[in-house]
């Protein structure tokens, strides 16, 4: 692997100032008395246990916020008029509101007790698949628009309303099933056939559908995203061990000049900042015409209509229905979501320095998840949870992979879903300038998918068959499922739209190809990196094998009394868990 940058924190400074140093794959943080030994080394700022000031957390929470909420707030675009809701419905901002205060909550919970890896859980394209699959039954279309225009508000009102409890029901009853194989130790079983191969495919496949969705944004104006992309390359990349003066207060001491790499820890932040500020003078000297993307008062509105405060409530459209066609048809949605988190995990410790993922951690984090699941369901979302790609981008973009900025971003969360005046403001951000920052996101995300490669002997015709197959025909063959929607032909309604999803996941159909390619096909263990995976960056089955000495996965309380009761050893989700041999 060669030699390593390591950055060791002053303690002087808490972490504002570094001194970079070449040597051995020791990486000692200074934060308190806690000390991290024998890891991989990474080029992080801040690792997963690491604390950093309070001041610098916000900021680097509101950067993890803007990072998510373009992506949440597009699922309810694609979603409500599926469910025959009128366009100036206010509820289209509650739904939001609704889907961003159960992220903040689900997300808290998964970094402090669930998994406890620096990830945000939300809203996922996954679950859209299955439900437009659902609201395109014939007893949930929408009625003719001379129809929806003749009704009153409330019978308006109650016709998407009843759709959403549909969903509602769906989505959490669906969601038990992802519960039960975190909870109860089906994955530890499943991990055993997880191999980088199959890694590969899954990760990457995630960037790579969705470039679309990038480029429609970018599109809206290049000259902006290009300004957008380049912006942050040059911050990200270029100027990353450059330091800037600010003022810092510590006691007995006062104010103070420290330097600090502003560009290593804000690339993001600051490019968000400057774009925007960009295009606001821009549309302030009209360059561009009335109602372009690219303009900062395109959707000002939104902040005038949107409520001050409202509080979201399980079952605040009514109780939720369950039917078996819904259930089995959001199953699809389900399962792709957990086979693209099992893949994360592993990608996000390495990103963040923390030890691969024990098994207990992974069942405790898909368990989680599921849950998150259900809540969002019972909340009225309209969507589920999973982890979020473009989070795990940032992580990449951004160096910083502590668990602490993610629950300070929770708080933001909860907050905006509260107020959501709050949130307003930054769903206005310009099309072009999130084009810009989702084509430098989803292209991290297809490489640390891609970055599995080191572990397999690609001089192997065997691995590049697996590779490009898995690869390209799962690109193939969901594009050709959505060209023809009605192509599946069972006899049996449910049964058409639960093969139609399926076949329609490209992370589903990649992830599936390579698991079972890589263990059907005959292969050495180190053609098939194994043994190198093994050593680097397994997804652990053996807790006793898992030196865990940092308490990275342990629970952040309660861990004295965990430890003494031995029956605990034998629960799939809890820190002291040995599975049978």
């Amino acid at each position: 692997m060669g030699e390593h940058n390591l950055a060791f924190e002053s303690a002087s400074t808490k972490g504002l100032d570094t001194l970079t140093l070449d040597g051995e794959n020791l990486r000692t943080i200074i934060n308190g008395n806690h000390k991290t030994k024998d890891e991989k080394t990474t080029d992080i700022t801040y690792g997963v246990n690491d604390i950093p000031p309070w001041y610098l957390c916000i900021f680097m929470a509101l950067q993890h916020y803007l990072t998510m909420i373009g992506a949440i707030v597009s699922i309810p675009f694609i979603l409500t008029p599926a469910l025959c809701m009128a366009e100036d419905d206010p509820a289209r901002g509650h739904i939001i509101s609704t889907m961003i205060f159960v992220t903040g909550i689900v997300t808290f919970f998964q970094v402090t007790f669930g998994c406890r890896l620096p990830i945000v859980q939300g809203g996922t394209i996954s679950f859209l698949v299955p439900t437009l699959a659902i609201l395109n039954l014939p007893r949930w279309q929408c009625p003719a628009p001379a129809v929806l225009e003749a009704m009153s508000f409330e019978n308006r009102t109650e016709l998407w309303q009843v759709r959403m409890r549909e969903l509602s029901g769906a989505i959490a009853v669906s969601a038990l099933v992802q519960v039960f194989i975190g909870f109860f130790g089906v994955m530890g079983l499943l991990l055993k056939f997880v191999t980088p191969l199959t890694i590969v495919p899954t990760v990457s496949l995630v960037g790579l559908s969705l470039f679309e969705n990038a480029a429609e944004a970018a599109s809206q104006h290049w000259g902006i995203s290009v300004c957008t992309i380049i912006m942050l390359t040059v911050f990200s990349q270029c100027l990353t061990n450059v330091k800037v003066p600010g003022v810092k207060y510590k006691k007995g001491i006062g104010f103070h000049i420290t330097w600090f790499n502003l560009f290593k820890l804000f690339p993001v932040l600051l490019t968000i900042l400057i774009m925007w500020g960009v295009s606001g003078l821009l549309t302030y000297y009209d360059i561009f015409p009335k109602g372009h993307p690219a303009r900062t008062d395109v959707k000002i509105s939104i902040i005038e209509d949107s409520s001050w405060f409202r509080v979201p409530y399980p079952g605040q459209w009514g109780m939720p229905t369950v039917s078996a066609s819904g259930v089995l048809g959001m199953l699809a949605g389900v399962l792709a979501c957990t086979v693209e988190s099992i893949s994360y995990y592993p990608t996000v410790a390495r990103m963040c320095g923390a030890p691969p993922p024990p098994v207990h951690a992974i069942n405790r984090g898909i368990g989680t998840e599921g849950l998150g699941t259900v809540l969002a369901g019972l909340w009225g979302s309209g969507n589920g949870t999973n982890t979020f790609g473009e989070n795990v981008g940032a992580i990449g973009v951004t160096k910083v992979g502590s668990r602490r900025v993610i629950q300070y971003a929770c708080v933001l969360m909860l907050l905006q879903g509260v107020i959501n005046k709050f949130g307003a403001v930054f769903i206005i951000i310009p099309e072009p300038v999130v084009g810009g920052i989702f084509c430098v996101m989803f292209g991290m995300i297809t490489a640390f998918g891609l970055s599995a490669l080191q572990y397999v002997d690609l001089n192997s015709s065997r691995n590049l068959y697996i590779i490009g197959f898995s690869m390209f025909f799962s690109l193939v063959l969901p594009k050709w499922m959505v060209a023809h929607p009605g192509v599946i032909q069972t006899g049996t309604e449910v049964l058409d739209s639960i093969v139609t999803v399926l076949l329609s996941t490209s992370i589903l159909v990649g992830g599936a190809i390579g698991c079972l390619l890589d263990n059907l096909i005959p292969g050495t263990p180190e053609e098939r990196g194994l043994i190198a995976w093994a050593n680097e960056m397994k997804l652990s089955t053996d807790c006793a094998e898992q030196d865990d000495d940092d308490g990275t996965y342990n629970f952040p309380v309660g861990m004295a009394f965990v430890r003494r009761c031995k029956i605990f050893k034998h629960i799939p989700f809890m820190p002291t868990y040995q599975p049978s041999s």
